[in-house]
């Protein structure tokens, strides 16, 4: 499985390290997961339709952050990617905090996945 990144999901990246200097590490403990199941898994992880892309585009709703003492997978950090099967490869397109935002970037999908 290969993984890729969208220049505007570094930036949130970027932007997420100065609050939780552990999200390097545990980006890499959520890749470890998709390169064995990269599909949605309810309740962790569900597919985002009615977008007008034929891409497959996955929202993971748990993800556990260890800068984020006590909350475990329950730490509100939102991951949206793009997956694609033929290809085993993983495009990250949005990272985000659930207090910072109420729901993922439509235009940002739309815009990158026709």
């Amino acid at each position: 499985m290969t993984f890729d990144e969208l220049t505007e999901f570094k930036k949130d990246l970027k932007t997420l390290l100065k609050k939780y200097r552990t999200l390097n590490d545990d980006l890499n403990v959520v890749k470890r997961v998709l390169e064995l199941t990269p599909d949605e898994r309810p309740p962790f992880s569900f597919r985002i339709d009615n977008l007008g892309v034929e891409t497959c585009i996955i929202k993971v709703k748990k993800i556990a952050c260890m800068a984020l003492k006590g909350r475990g997978v329950n730490s509100g950090l939102r991951l949206i990617y793009a997956h694609f099967p033929n290809e085993q490869k993983i495009t990250f397109i949005e990272l985000y905090h659930k207090n910072d935002k109420e729901n993922e970037d439509k235009t940002r999908i739309t815009d990158n996945f026709k």
